[in-house]
């Protein structure tokens, strides 16, 4: 007859007693309490490994941190495993491998993987205004979650109360971004499952919104504001560079000196500072190149042709032209962007190729064929456009308040 195992009562458990030598008290179906001589006592398993039959021990923990019933617990959930020949010392280490994996791979130690991978596809200003969104709203929240535990609800509770206040273009860019986060942790297998793919369906598409500009008629109205303002001299040459150029703010106001061929008369912005990442090649009109004659006491010795106003080493603010269109009354109606629509819509309605028009301003056309051609002929088409664009606003300006009238720069210049 089979030798029983006496199981073990919790008060045996409790009084087991050191001895000289370290000994079990057995529990039966492989579970013991072993008992060291400095009195510590903790549970073991023995089994019988289900792939090399070799006899070995897994612990379940100290007592009486785990008590009996806990032990006993333990056992039955390991000999559940190696009936389905699943090693429990292996699934032990393996379960405790992939706990420690998701708490190092949270949302924000992904996130941070994703910037860095942005910062080699985009310009840094652009990866940075998304990372500083994503910082503002989202990693407060869900920085230290596992990326596998972070479900859709966590997200909405996040982005429904900026919904509320009414910033949806935040709530747009910021679905876009976690997204973009997520799909790298399912790249790189640390979720099977990316559940916030749809996530944007649940808010409001953002009312798409024009920049602020003002109709072709008031043009006149622009230039003698700006002739009457009380602004620095730089800042208004920046604004009239900007209208004349019909580049995008931060281009203008980052333009340098070594970007202009005064032999060619063109205006070089390299690809890198370009909103499409392309270089872009500007006809220097004669009103353009009075308006460089003017800045060139006060910057031509410098690297910017707009310096700062504190640090005449550095290139003035991307929103100094804005503030200067608020200060001569423009606030709500016009921004320094809006004057490339101002642009368009002119030449649009004066009947300019609209083709040669997408190009000045610097819009990549979608056709690959079609944008090689443009960049090869429209260069002479485009410096005619120009020509007649700044003419246009040399016009406008009555009483020759414009700073690229030759003679008002010259007057400006002998002060």
């Amino acid at each position: 007859m089979a030798n029983t195992t006496k199981p073990l009562t919790n008060t045996e458990v409790k009084q087991a007693k050191p001895r000289e030598k370290e000994y079990n008290l057995a529990d039966g179906g492989g579970l013991a309490l072993r008992v060291k001589p400095n009195g510590n006592k903790f549970w073991l398993f023995n089994y019988s490994n289900p792939h090399t039959k070799k006899r070995t021990n897994i612990g379940f923990g100290s007592y009486p941190d785990v008590s009996l019933a806990d032990a006993r617990r333990k056992k039955e959930a390991a000999r559940t495993l190696l009936a389905n020949n699943v090693d429990p010392k292996y699934h032990k280490e393996q379960t405790a491998r992939e706990q420690k994996e998701a708490m190092e791979n949270t949302f924000g130690v992904v996130a941070e993987k994703w910037y860095q991978l942005k910062l080699k596809e985009v310009k840094k200003e652009t990866a940075d205004k998304s990372w500083q969104i994503l910082s503002k709203h989202v990693l407060p929240a869900i920085e230290s979650t596992p990326i596998h535990q972070l479900k859709p609800k966590m997200v909405i509770d996040i982005l429904k109360p900026i919904e509320a206040k009414g910033s949806r273009e935040t709530v747009k860019r910021l679905c876009r971004t976690i997204n973009e986060v997520m799909r790298i942790a399912l790249a790189s297998g640390l979720i099977e499952v990316n559940y916030l793919t749809d996530i944007t369906k649940l808010f409001a598409a953002p009312q798409k919104k024009n920049m602020a500009t003002i109709t072709p008629d008031r043009l006149p109205e622009l230039m003698q504001n700006l002739a009457r303002a009380n602004i620095m001299l730089v800042t208004r040459c920046l604004v009239e560079w900007q209208l004349h150029t019909m580049t995008r703010p931060a281009e203008a106001a980052k333009a340098k000196w070594e970007e202009i061929d005064f032999e060619k008369q063109v205006w070089v912005i390299p690809a890198e500072r370009m909103k499409m990442g392309r270089p872009h090649t500007i006809p220097l009109t004669p009103q353009m190149l009075s308006l460089l004659e003017l800045l060139k006491p006060i910057s031509g010795h410098r690297t910017y042709l707009f310096p700062s106003h504190r640090n005449a080493h550095s290139h003035a603010n991307t929103q100094s032209a804005n503030m200067a269109l608020k200060r001569i009354g423009f606030a709500g109606e016009l921004v320094s962007h809006g004057l490339r629509a101002l642009a368009s819509t002119t030449l649009n309605e004066q009947g300019f190729d609209p083709d040669v028009i997408e190009s000045a301003l610097a819009h990549v056309d979608k056709n690959e064929v079609r944008r090689a051609y443009n960049r090869a002929e429209y260069l002479e088409r485009r410096r005619k456009l120009m020509c007649w664009w700044s003419q246009h606003i040399e016009d406008a300006a009555t009483g020759n308040v414009s700073l690229s009238n030759s003679k008002q720069a010259l007057r400006l210049v002998n002060q």
